[in-house]
């Protein structure tokens, strides 16, 4: 197997870098993996997903030079300079020192590459990172802990308001041949702090890859974290994506995923409530078109008393595209007092789209308050009407009104330069030539 062949080239490259504890966890890793295998649609987690195309493709870890033939200029599109941010920027994988721009930041506060921290101080690494080996519960955990090399490491220490935006850049480019990367994604923020984190992945040119990422994060007590994903990979690309969150008491997340490309795309978001008093919010959009396939799985887990999430969900499909929903809310015997919401409502514009979903309740406490539901229409048709009554063209018509089913998710986002570059990317991918109509 190719996964296998590339395991063991990488090893022996990153062998002689690595620690001890590492090494061990790598193997270990590789061999859960091995006894896992893929998922397959007889696994009741991977129903609507067929990986069958990664299970076989021939990919190769990202190599080359760290810019890889990329320019600053030409990642302009995809950075926010209207906002203060600091951009740490990865090249299959790989982070690039002069693609990033290091910024000023607070006493104590550390945006950098995990392979410099890992450098720096292994030991102190091994301590956060959540990546013991029963965390492998599934084969892309496990094949991303076999090749952990690389990915950002930001630390906030307590007390700290980071005003800075950490944004986190993974650019794939696929030329010759099919390439893959596994990111890890190390975030700490402390004890009454404040962060904003954004990832954004992307792929430049029409090459096919995997990108394998994982993102922790661990919110300390009374902290706020606001949690970016802008999914933005080549329509060739596959896209396999965990972000596993564990709050402290009276911590606040909130997370927002906007997923736009792909050819399989696969989105894993795990809430781990841990203290009295935190809150969860979980804001997601999918647009979908051609081909397309986009599966989103949520777990909140409710594991102590007096605690609120909420899940807002929405998608839009077009053309022979295909997504999938599953969301599980899931309440601990002394979670007492939880509120706990779920929605996920679709779109569907195309008689050929389809779409699953599949709201969860899981409780096991009696005191509470939890409420799921899901939905799968079609645009009105007297809304219609009555924008073509008015001179409104029907494709424009058409656009306003699925501008308006995706705006509410959209305008969630509180950092306006995100929800203004998002506004028009979703405008331009709504209008049926690709570009934006005048609506008159």
């Amino acid at each position: 197997m190719i996964y296998h062949s590339q395991f063991e080239q990488f090893r022996e490259a990153a062998g002689r870098h690595s620690p001890e504890w590492l090494r061990v966890l790598r193997r270990s890793a590789m061999q859960r993996f091995a006894d896992l295998g893929f998922p397959t649609t007889r696994d009741e987690e991977w129903r609507y997903t067929n990986v069958s195309p990664i299970a076989k493709g021939a990919f190769q870890l990202g190599g080359g030079s760290e810019r890889n033939g990329l320019s600053a200029r030409s990642l302009g599109a995809y950075l926010y300079s209207e906002v203060p941010s600091c951009n740490l920027v990865f090249v299959n994988g790989r982070f690039s020192k002069e693609l990033s721009s290091r910024c000023e930041l607070p006493a104590g506060v550390e945006a950098t590459s995990l392979a410099e921290a890992l450098l720096a101080d292994p030991d102190r690494t091994e301590r956060l990172l959540s990546c013991s080996l029963a965390d492998c519960a599934d084969a892309f955990r496990a094949l991303n802990t076999a090749f952990l090399s690389d990915g950002a490491f930001v630390h906030v220490p307590d007390r700290t308001i980071l005003d800075t935006v950490i944004h986190i850049v993974y650019v794939s480019i696929a030329r010759d041949e099919a390439v893959m990367s596994h990111p890890r994604n190390l975030i700490v923020v402390g004890r009454e702090s404040q962060a904003r984190i954004v990832e954004t992945y992307v792929g430049l040119g029409d090459g096919q890859y995997l990108t394998n990422a994982l993102s922790e994060i661990t919110a300390g007590e009374n902290s706020t974290v606001e949690h970016y994903k802008l999914q933005r990979e080549s329509e060739q690309a596959f896209h396999i994506a965990t972000l596993e969150t564990r709050q402290s008491p009276n911590s606040s997340l909130v997370s927002h995923a906007i997923s736009l490309g792909g050819s399989l795309a696969r989105s894993n978001i795990q809430v781990i409530l841990d203290g009295e008093g935190a809150q969860s919010t979980l804001n997601g959009l999918y647009v979908t078109r051609g081909v397309q396939h986009m599966d989103h799985r949520t777990l909140v887990d409710h594991a102590r008393a007096h605690c609120s999430s909420r899940q807002n969900y929405k998608g839009i499909l077009d053309d022979r595209s295909s997504a999938a929903f599953g969301g599980k809310i899931v309440v601990r015997q002394d979670a007492q007092k939880t509120d706990a919401r779920q929605s996920n409502r679709n779109l569907v514009l195309s008689g050929d789209a389809l779409v699953d979903t599949k709201p969860q309740l899981e409780i096991y406490a009696d005191d509470v308050k939890c409420t799921h539901g899901a939905t799968i229409g079609k645009l009105d048709d007297e809304a219609l009407f009555y924008l073509r009554s008015r001179g409104i063209s029907r494709d424009s018509a058409r656009t306003m009104l699925t501008y308006a089913f995706a705006s509410e998710i959209l305008g969630s986002m509180k950092i306006k330069p995100i929800q203004c570059q998002m506004d028009l990317v979703l405008l331009g991918r709504l209008s049926r030539d690709g570009r934006l109509k005048e609506v008159a």
